[in-house]
């Protein structure tokens, strides 16, 4: 029997308990742990992003993107049966000081006008103002809905121009791929972020603090799990496939193997850029030196030039005056003749 619950009821295969067993494994608050950080790398590459965060639940995945989204005041819109306002103990309220408004849609399938027709981003005062808009994909209470791609790339543009952020609740992202043959890059590219059950990605951040993308393994009926420490903790990782998942470990445990050479190279590129930061340093300081010579030798020019034009005009004041005495004198000299 299988059991349709969740996903989370998965349980891993013994060959995936094989591969847990022998993964390597770091302490990932300095970043040492290889396969945190190779699955992160990879999900950031197949959405098109720089970077990604493991989160350990798809809530505090949510709660972060909408804290960051959405200041203390501010409002977030979303379907009226999505998770982010449905089913997390009004988190977002009680940690972040965010309020939310909703609409109804059927089955939860957006539409961009509906969240568009409500949205506030400058209410003015007294009033709150909308800073984010989130959408769920596929929609879990409306049955698994796979919302449309124009939509949500109707809405993410019309959104952009009203300086409104848009959070996409990815907890199944990869069913929605596997159903419509939409790709991940592409669904990474139709919204300013996205999440998933699993992992939170924060890249190229703008003013409205966009482009951050999470998503998990995803979630289907025939999902597996693989379950690895995690900073002395079990965590689990949903995929979509046996066949999915299995392609995914490989995949891992090649970037696995790879992974001193390329920490390697990234030492060395970084000792690079140390080096010509400091050599960029020293020539900064070499031109600020040879800038304040030359000013240096400016004022003193200034200071002759002006030191200059007082003597002559001393000069020519006593000439004057040598002028005058020898007027006088000769004056004296006729009257005493006379």
């Amino acid at each position: 029997m299988i059991d349709l619950r969740s996903d989370t009821v998965t349980a891993p295969s013994a060959a995936m308990r094989e591969v847990i067993a022998s993964a390597p494994v770091g302490d990932d608050v300095y970043g040492d742990d290889p396969a945190v950080n190779a699955l992160e790398e990879r999900v950031a590459a197949l959405f098109g992003k720089e970077a990604g965060l493991f989160t350990p639940t798809g809530s505090l995945a949510n709660q972060l993107m909408m804290r960051t989204l959405v200041q203390p005041g501010q409002e977030i819109l979303a379907e009226t049966n999505s998770h982010v306002v449905r089913a997390e103990l009004g988190a977002a309220a009680t940690f972040s000081g965010i309020t939310s408004r909703t609409w109804l849609a059927p089955s939860g399938t957006l539409r961009a006008e509906d969240p568009l027709a409500i949205a506030a981003p400058n209410a003015g005062p007294y009033l709150v103002s909308t800073a984010a808009i989130a959408i769920e994909n596929t929609h879990n209470f409306g049955g698994g809905t796979v919302q449309p791609l124009d939509q949500m790339k109707l809405l993410h543009e019309q959104a952009h121009e009203m300086g409104i952020a848009i959070h996409l609740d990815g907890a199944r992202i990869w069913n929605a791929h596997v159903a419509s043959g939409v790709t991940l890059a592409e669904y990474g590219n139709s919204v300013l972020v996205t999440r998933a059950l699993e992992l939170f990605s924060l890249a190229d951040v703008d003013p409205a603090i966009a482009n951050i993308i999470a998503y998990n393994l995803a979630d289907s009926i025939d999902a597996v799990a693989m379950t690895t420490l995690r900073g002395g903790s079990n965590v689990i990782y949903s995929g979509s496939t046996a066949t999915s998942t299995a392609d995914a470990l490989l995949a891992l445990a090649t970037a696995l193997g790879t992974r001193d050479q390329a920490s390697a190279a990234v030492d060395a590129a970084a000792e690079a850029t140390d080096a010509a930061n400091a050599a960029t340093d020293a020539a900064n300081a070499a031109a600020e030196a040879a800038d304040a010579a030359t000013a240096a030798a400016q004022d003193a020019a200034d200071a002759v030039a002006a030191l200059s034009t007082q003597v002559s005009e001393m000069v020519a004041a006593l000439k004057k005056q040598i002028t005058s005495l020898t007027n006088l004198v000769i004056k004296i000299q006729k009257k005493v003749r006379a």
